[in-house]
């Protein structure tokens, strides 16, 4: 069975993307930690990360870069945290989050609930900084 975000990739449920090309993608995370809370993710589904090739592990993080630059100009913050966690789906994914202080990107802590207009203004202000 497809992954939720093969699901994304396919278009077969919404997702708001900020970023792709034809190896990867970006979009907002549904319910990230803070605002503007990113996922990358490599398009072919592959559970682990060290699973990757190695043109493909390094092409993640040059694309999360990319991302990154962007979701800096367009959310305020001090800096993008960077996290693989890779237990919540079996896709593998790059957590990107806009960080004010290191409690921000503290998985433990209760996730955001933002609406699908509040989503798609931030999702449509990081492509805009690209």
């Amino acid at each position: 069975m497809a992954s939720i975000f093969t699901r994304i990739i396919n278009r077969e449920i919404p997702g708001h993307i900020v970023a792709e090309n034809d190896t990867f993608i970006a979009f907002l995370d549904v319910m990230p930690l803070v605002h503007g809370h990113v996922l990358v993710v490599p398009k072919k589904e592959t559970d682990y990360i060290f699973d990757l090739d190695d043109d493909t592990l390094a092409g993640l993080y040059v694309f999360a870069k990319k991302v990154a630059v962007a979701q800096k100009k367009a959310v305020p913050c001090k800096r993008i945290g960077i996290a693989v966690i890779g237990l919540e789906v079996p896709h593998t994914h790059v957590h990107l989050v806009p960080m004010n202080s290191v409690g921000d990107i503290n998985f433990t802590q209760p996730k955001l609930k933002p609406s699908q207009e509040e989503l798609a203004s931030v999702a449509e202000k990081i492509r805009k900084a690209f």
